[in-house]
């Protein structure tokens, strides 16, 4: 067995996602949440839970939070729920209140390339990295920070050109999210504006140097992939803007890069994941086999080089709307 892998297999796996480990966390957990825990749909797993409620209490002894509520999410969840509606895979949780909701989110959706594919399907996550460009979710702990709008480009609604301002919660991040403002990485609704073209608008405050803005067509993709930030439908991206707004808290997404390593050992190694104290949905894993994390320090040159790679184009600016 690789040293990584009997090393995480030996240290991670009993300390953070075994069995005993989840059933000690969950004797302080309040009976009405308790209620919320398990693997069906619009629940959470006690693994995912007790980590989000360590890092939650954690902080807020540190100081570093106050916010009554804190958020969770478990990436080895399905796209789509056994309804057909978007996979509950995000939590938020305000135990002081005695409230708990699940939402639907985005995970990473990866890159195919001639090196090294590391793409993801758009129902089951398979491969997670920290590697900045690589478009994929990095489970681990972070707190929300400071909120970003900006201006996308102008689109029809209820028959007339409206600006479509979307907003950007970025997320502090520590150990392997340690470079999640490095990536980009942070929340956002699940939805862009695909450009078509331009039109005159010299009065728009967005008007470039010739008065022009981009016209496009907004394109919801609420459940789906992103390019590894966590997205929500806009209902949910409000709701969860406004409980943060000046009041930052925690979010804890899993699977670690440890969980990882040692689900894919005990796959590969054909040893059933409970009786190895191991955690990832039942579905997703049947769908995509084995697991892989895929480190910074390995994906990253591959990344560079294909950057490195691309044709140099010249600009083409949007064609002139009709």
């Amino acid at each position: 067995m690789p040293l990584r892998l009997l090393l995480l297999t030996l240290v991670i796996a009993p300390l953070s996602a075994s069995l005993p480990f989840v059933a000690a966390q969950a004797s302080d957990v309040p009976a009405w949440l308790q209620a919320h825990v398990g693997t069906g749909d619009g629940q959470i797993a006690s693994v995912v839970l007790s980590r989000a409620r360590a890092l939650y209490q954690r902080k807020v002894r540190e100081g570093a939070v106050n916010n009554p509520c804190y958020f969770a999410m478990d990436a080895t969840r399905p796209s789509t729920s056994p309804r057909g509606e978007p996979g509950r895979r995000f939590y938020i949780i305000c135990e002081a209140e005695q409230s708990f909701r699940a939402v639907s989110s985005g995970y990473g959706n990866g890159r195919k390339l001639r090196r090294a594919n590391f793409s993801n399907g758009r129902e089951c996550a398979k491969n997670f990295s920290n590697a900045e460009g690589s478009k994929l979710t990095t489970g681990g702990s972070y707190v929300t920070a400071e909120a970003r709008t900006s201006f996308k480009g102008y689109h029809r609604l209820s028959g007339k050109k409206t600006p479509f301002l979307r907003t950007f919660l970025l997320f502090d991040g520590e150990g392997d999210t340690a470079n999640a403002r490095e990536r980009a990485i942070g929340g956002h609704q699940a939805v862009f504006l695909k450009w078509q073209c331009r039109y005159k608008n010299p009065e728009s405050p967005y008007a470039d140097a010739e008065g022009y803005v981009p016209y496009g067509r907004l394109v919801n993709y609420t459940g789906g992939r992103s390019n590894g930030c966590t997205t929500w439908s806009p209902s949910d991206s409000e709701q969860i803007l406004t409980m943060v707004q000046d009041n930052p808290t925690t979010l804890y997404i899993y699977p670690e890069s440890g969980d990882i390593d040692a689900v894919a050992n005990a796959v590969e190694t054909r040893r059933p994941l409970s009786d190895a104290g191991l955690y990832w949905n039942a579905t997703c894993l049947r769908a995509i086999g084995t697991p892989r994390f895929w480190p910074k320090e390995v994906l990253q040159p591959i990344i560079n080089e294909w950057r490195d790679s691309l044709p140099q184009r010249p600009f083409q600016p949007l064609p002139i709307c009709n």
